[in-house]
């Protein structure tokens, strides 16, 4: 069996901050802008795969975040990273935390919210009740699919952090000397567009324009081409929760050239880049992507869609939220701040 001891003790007795593993390198970033280090934990590992993992300070009593950002990559799928995470929660549950939050930048099946053919799981209920049982009292994650769904699927406390101040504070140097319209790659993001446009258009201090793309999707497969909405001869800015294999986005780029815009951006808070991405994405249309740090770029080769990606540090909205969940700030005033602290 292999064992790994990570952390030293943390000079705050009543705030702890775990980083597993999978997740260090966030997790220190998170952990540098706090101005602590990771609390101490063995992972150990067993030769039949399966694995065990406990903090190695007395947590009675503690307030005690455990960072984990559940994506799936080589030798660690989502699920495993899962049943990590929420094991460990339970062994701060039987150590006596006073109150435990998984900080999740990005979370597994969130997706998942709906039924959409008969039968179907509803995957992102059934993580909920999974983290519930294990005796977590409060989920942090970044900009999920849909927000509504994720605050129904939850008894416990929920804390959404967005990106749009990270995209607008990026984006509005850029915009000086140009029309931007905010482009919502489909009707069911409409809503988180029109939230990054009002954002962008007080930054600038003069409107921005808006407008949305068809798409359907039956069997995997997305269709539609039609765009509603001015772009001709502005800068278009694609906004989604994610890009997974770049199609939706993709398919938005197209419809925003045909119509006449002058530039193409895409603004996405969760960058998986699965199979596929290069060439959805990696043509003329698009002239920049740009993603936060929720997921590394491990499955980017280099090519045209490298050479136009821009990732967001997202590690200082995080040590700002736990900093203020911990001291019992807000939340929302954090979000809302045009600088976050």
């Amino acid at each position: 069996m292999d064992a790994s001891t990570t952390g030293t003790a943390d000079a705050d007795a009543g705030l702890a901050l775990f980083v597993l593993d999978g997740s260090r390198p966030f997790g220190e970033r998170v952990c540098a802008h706090l101005g602590m280090a990771p609390a101490p934990h063995e992972e150990r590992e067993f030769e039949d795969g399966e694995h065990k993992t406990r903090p190695l300070d007395n947590m009675r009593g503690r307030d005690v975040f455990v960072l984990h950002s559940l994506y799936g990559e080589p030798g660690a799928s989502a699920n495993d990273k899962l049943c990590r995470l929420l094991f460990f929660i339970g062994a701060l549950h039987d150590a006596g935390a006073a109150r435990i939050t998984a900080v999740v930048p990005y979370l597994a099946y969130a997706r998942k919210d709906r039924r959409t053919q008969p039968y179907d799981p509803v995957t992102t209920r059934y993580v909920a009740a999974l983290f519930e049982a294990l005796g977590t009292n409060a989920v942090m994650t970044l900009d999920v699919h849909n927000l509504a769904a994720f605050e129904n699927a939850f008894r416990c406390r929920t804390e959404h952090l967005e990106a749009t101040g990270m995209f607008v504070r990026h984006l509005a140097p850029l915009l000086a000397n140009s029309e931007p319209v905010v482009v919502s790659p489909d009707t069911g993001g409409i809503k988180r567009a029109e939230a990054f446009r009002q954002r962008l258009a007080a930054a600038l201090g003069r409107p921005v324009g808006t407008a949305f793309a068809e798409k359907y999707r039956s069997q995997g497969g997305v269709s539609g081409e039609m765009l509603v909405g001015d772009v001709a001869g502005k800068t278009a800015i694609i906004i989604d929760d994610m890009i997974s294999t770049g199609g939706t986005i993709g398919r938005a780029a197209r419809a925003c050239r045909r119509h006449g815009a002058l530039d193409v951006t895409a603004l996405a808070s969760h960058g998986l880049f699965i199979e596929g991405a290069q060439q959805a994405l990696g043509g003329e249309e698009l002239s920049r992507v740009v993603v936060t740090d929720s997921v590394p770029p491990f499955r980017m080769q280099s090519g045209t869609l490298r050479d136009k990606l821009t990732m967001l540090d997202s590690s200082y909205l995080f040590a700002a939220a736990i900093r203020r969940l911990h001291e019992g700030g807000s939340i929302a005033e954090l979000l809302a701040a045009d600088e976050p602290t």
